[in-house]
């Protein structure tokens, strides 16, 4: 005699699959971009740089409270992603008019200057901001080996190829910056509508939402 089939939810329960879990890595070709990846600790008369994986430490609670409600947390997410799509479009158009110095040898084609063992990052982020933070670094790398690549077959000299990288790098910096200022104080839209005592201190500490 054959054996019944389990019961509908009986199946569903011992087929259901397990959590997903993903695995990123962020190869990192030049000095200039892998210095952005930890950035730099302020001291001895210089100010600290928000890298890579410091942006993504500063978005964890932004993310979390934006999920509970604050909308302090929801205004500094839509400033960072403004931030981040402007930065992704300066790099583009920079790596775009690097690329034609490099077309304006037609006899000669040019490839761009590759690392021999490149650096890995792994990205063990919990948000979609925080990934592209990373795709903003890969724009950057590309850039730099566009540049250092003109410079090196002499479409682009030293003064020029140094301006376009700190030019890139600036941007950068500043987009990682944005994600500062953010103070998590458990606010939720309730109490602005209600004027509590939390709402006032947000308002001292981070100014009037728009």
């Amino acid at each position: 005699m054959s054996t019944p089939d389990p019961t509908p939810s009986a199946r569903s329960r011992a087929d259901s699959p397990g959590a997903l879990r993903s695995h990123a890595t962020l190869e990192i070709q030049t000095r200039q971009a892998q210095r952005l990846v930890y950035g730099r600790a302020s001291g001895d008369g210089k100010h600290d740089i928000v890298g890579l994986l410091r942006f993504a430490a500063l978005l964890r609670p932004i993310w979390s409270a934006s999920a509970a409600d604050d909308p302090y947390a929801d205004w500094w997410l839509v400033q960072i992603e403004r931030e981040l799509a402007s930065t992704r479009e300066h790099l583009e158009q920079q790596r775009a008019q690097v690329a034609q110095i490099l077309s304006g040898a037609p006899a000669v084609n040019v490839e761009l200057a590759q690392s021999l063992a490149p650096a890995r990052v792994e990205l063990n982020f919990s948000n979609p901001y925080a990934f592209q933070g990373a795709y903003v670094l890969s724009d950057y790398d590309e850039l730099v080996r566009a540049v250092l690549t003109a410079r090196h077959v002499g479409l682009m000299d030293r003064d020029s190829a140094e301006r376009v990288l700190h030019d890139g790098g600036r941007t950068v910096r500043r987009t990682y910056a944005c994600a500062q200022g953010y103070r998590h104080l458990a606010l939720t839209r309730d109490d602005l509508r209600q004027g509590t005592a939390r709402a006032a201190k947000a308002r001292e500490a981070m100014g009037e939402l728009p």
